[in-house]
């Protein structure tokens, strides 16, 4: 009895050094990797951009029998403005100017209406699907008519500054900087009297345009 107490105590302390051993002995774990977190993509910012498209429309003599006509042409330029996040929806405030090639031609009276720059400055509300953005916008818009009327030796070069946007786009993030999308406004410039005549010069059109962005 008393020896085999005495192999159980023996064989015992072989487990317990055996055990410090493999404690000491160096581990074979990989290093401990910490967690790699990507930025989620937001819209918050301000940006800056260009633009170009197309526009067509119509412009209307009231208080004339004829009506000078349909215009259309090329439309260019920039945009600056800022948006901000609030969980998937997105609000901001843009301003954009354009060059533009917007044209009736004469009519068969020789008549002509040409404008040839607008801008808008507009509120923007979107619903945002990770770097997809969809949005409608609207407000403030201003451009020049110039009006041309042979028959009554009546020329003009006015700013409307009435005027009023409506419209709608899409925009994709691309980079965390870099934003294109597409859009479409509908213009109002409202009307302008033509002095002494008794009657009115108003322009109205749609444009379509591309654009390109730079967030900061």
């Amino acid at each position: 009895m008393k020896k085999f107490l005495l192999s159980g105590v023996a064989a015992l302390g072989l487990i317990a050094a055996g055990a410090a051993s493999a404690a000491d002995l160096p581990s074979r774990k990989g290093p401990v990797v910490a967690p790699v977190y990507v930025p989620v993509f937001t819209w918050t910012g301000f940006y800056v951009g260009a633009n170009a498209g197309y526009g067509w429309g119509n412009v209307n003599l009231n208080g004339w029998a004829n009506n000078i006509g349909d215009l259309d042409g090329f439309v260019g330029g920039g945009q600056v403005g800022y948006n901000y996040q609030i969980g998937q929806f997105v609000v901001g405030l843009e301003a954009d100017i354009q060059g533009a090639d917007l044209g009736t031609g004469r009519d068969v009276f020789g008549d002509s209406v040409k404008t040839e720059y607008f801008g808008t400055v507009r509120a923007r509300v979107g619903v945002a699907f990770d770097r997809f953005l969809p949005y409608v916008t609207g407000g403030w818009a201003y451009g020049n008519v110039k009006t041309s009327i042979p028959g009554l030796a009546f020329s003009s070069d006015r700013t409307h500054t009435g005027g009023w946007a409506v419209g709608a786009g899409v925009e994709y993030a691309f980079t965390n900087n870099l934003i294109g999308g597409v859009e479409y406004l509908y213009v109002d410039l409202g009307e302008k009297n033509i002095a002494g005549f008794g009657t009115k010069v108003g322009t109205d059109f749609s444009v379509v345009r591309a654009r390109l962005s730079y967030k900061f």
